[in-house]
Formats: structure tokens, C-alpha cells, sequence
């Protein structure tokens, strides 16, 4: 959900990271390591171009670690360096409102960033002007359930001449009915928003928490004129039908609803949840699969053949 805001006063870089996940055990195929090149080219281009960096939470699909993982991130200090370097970060503090492994995270992100940045800071709930533009952070919200594992994230919101962008990754849905309030309370205009992880539903017994999801999302899209989810849901193979009641909410309000890829006028392209026929229909080559069979650690500290 890495996304480049720009406006007359500041250029912003919203949670720069990226990553892959394992899926039906097999590692990514090499489509997704050459699309998440692709996208890391991208993030390095908006980086040059920006002044503020933010972060909604510390996984690493979020915030680009600074060790070297060729399988999961394709993340080293050097491409980390190139995110961070000179940048006022905005970040959620990692000392509060967080889960273990993300205090650790965002622990280990501060320890290496810190002297390279220009300026470090908590954004929990903060409202900053740069000019006309003011960049207003949420308070923690539920990543996912409310009182769930996984902790919590921030919500942005950059206005401008009246204008309201929000941007509100891995609420799942929201699943919490509190973060529904939180984000109409924003009234914006456009809202970029992560959706239920649907292929959680059954294998997590989160089918409960999906469903408040939809009814959320429901909610949001008859108030906010245009709506752009994407992430988690996209995870999935197709669009359940709950979805549809969105999609109808949304047309009856006279709104709209897209994935990112439909938002800058692509073709979604659900690489992850077509993994097992891409090995199937474009077997990887021998070099990968050699790379494959080599020890995790070893892996990690060699870029796949693709």
C-alpha cells in the first residue's frame, strides 16, 4: 500500500514497503519477485521526489527493513538507505500501543535510520502543517479485530485546499467498528483502505470478523464519494459474493468503489492467489529452482534467478 502523495507543499511517501508471502507451500514464482523489483524501482523513484516519509506500523509490507532478504523483501541497508535518508520520518512510535514483535521492529528500524534521517518522530495521533497542507495521523486503531494479535496502525489523513486524502492500511475491512467511525469522522473524499483478508476467513475463524468487516466497508462507501481497496483482500482469488453489497451500497449512493490497479487504469493481476498454476503453466527454470533448494539462510543473502 506504498502511495506517493504530492501536493503544492510537500511531497509525501506513505509506508514504504513491500514484501511477498508464502502461499500453498511454494515460494513466490518468479513473476512476483520480478513485479516486486518492479515496485521497488517504483517506491525508489517517489523516494527521491519526497520530503516526508510516514509509517503506519512496522511490518515489513509497511517499512522496508534494513537487513538483506533476497526471498521475502528484497530489502538491504542500501535500499532501505535510499527510502529513509534525508527524510523528516513520521512514524508510529513503537514504545506505545504496539505488539512485541512490532516494538522490536520498530526498535531495530530507529537504531539504524536515526543518523541518516533528517528528524525521527512518533506521529501517534499528531496534527502537522507544512504550509497549506496539514498531514493529521490517527490515534492507534485496531490492526484488523479489535483487541486482535497483530497490534495497531495509523490512519493518515494529508488535506489541502479543502481537499481530504486518507489513507488507512491493514484496518482489514476495518473489522472494528470503531475504526469505521474514525475514518467518517475524516470525511474524505478519497480513501485508500486495505481490505478483510477473505482467505483468512475459514483457516482463521475470522469468518465473523470478515462479515463486520463488509458491514463496515458498507458504511464507508455510502459516504465517502471514492473509495480504493486493495491489500489483504486482493490476497484472495476472486470477489466474494459479500462484496457485492458493497459494490451495490455504493452505486445506490452514487459513489465509487476500485482496486488500486483499476484506480490508475491497470488490470489487477492477483499474482499470490494464482501461485500453484503459475508453477504449473510457467515452470520456473532450473537456476530457480537450484536457488529454491539452497539453505533459508543462504537464500536470503542471494537474489533469486529470474
Amino acid at each position: 500500500m506504498c502511495t506517493f502523495v504530492e501536493t503544492p507543499d510537500v511531497n509525501i511517501l506513505i509506508d514504504p514497503g513491500a514484501s511477498l508471502g508464502p502461499r500453498f507451500g511454494l515460494l513466490p514464482h518468479p513473476r512476483e519477485y520480478r513485479t516486486l523489483a518492479e515496485a521497488r524501482g517504483q517506491m525508489a523513484l517517489r523516494a527521491d521526489q519526497a520530503d516526508v516519509v510516514t509509517i503506519s506500523h512496522y511490518h515489513f509490507d509497511h517499512a522496508t527493513p534494513t537487513y538483506t532478504d533476497y526471498v521475502w523483501n528484497l530489502s538491504s541497508f542500501a535500499v532501505a538507505g535510499q527510502l529513509y535518508r534525508g527524510k523528516r520520518v513520521l512514524a508510529k512510535d513503537y514504545r506505545g500501543r504496539v505488539n512485541p514483535s512490532q516494538r522490536r521492529r520498530g526498535w531495530m528500524l530507529d537504531g539504524m535510520i536515526r543518523k541518516s534521517v533528517k528528524s525521527l518522530e512518533a506521529a501517534d495521533g499528531r496534527t502537522i502543517s507544512i504550509g497549506g497542507t496539514v498531514l493529521r495521523f490517527s490515534e492507534p486503531v485496531s490492526h484488523g479485530e479489535k483487541g486482535g494479535p497483530l497490534g495497531w496502525v495509523l490512519m493518515l489523513t494529508v488535506e489541502h485546499g479543502g481537499e481530504r486524502f486518507m489513507h488507512a492500511s491493514d484496518v482489514q475491512g476495518p473489522m472494528a467498528s470503531e475504526t469505521a467511525e474514525s475514518i467518517l469522522s475524516e470525511k474524505p473524499e478519497l480513501l485508500y483502505i486495505g481490505g478483510p483478508p477473505t482467505y483468512l476467513a475459514d483457516f482463521q475463524g475470522l469468518r465473523a470478523q470478515v462479515e463486520k468487516a463488509w458491514d463496515n466497508l458498507e458504511r464507508i462507501v455510502r459516504e465517502v464519494p471514492e473509495v480504493v481497496i486493495d491489500h489483504h483482500l486482493m490476497r484472495a482469488g476472486g470477489w466474494p459474493q459479500s462484496f457485492q453489497r458493497v459494490i451495490t451500497a455504493c452505486e445506490e449512493a452514487g459513489h465509487r468503489i476500485r482496486t488500486a490497479a483499476q484506480f490508475l487504469g491497470l488490470k489487477d493481476e492477483l499474482l499470490e492467489s494464482q501461485r500453484k498454476r503459475l508453477y504449473e503453466e510457467e515452470p520456473p527454470s532450473k537456476e530457480f529452482v537450484g536457488w529454491s533448494k539452497l539453505p533459508e539462510e543462504k537464500r536470503r543473502l542471494t537474489p533469486a534467478p529470474v
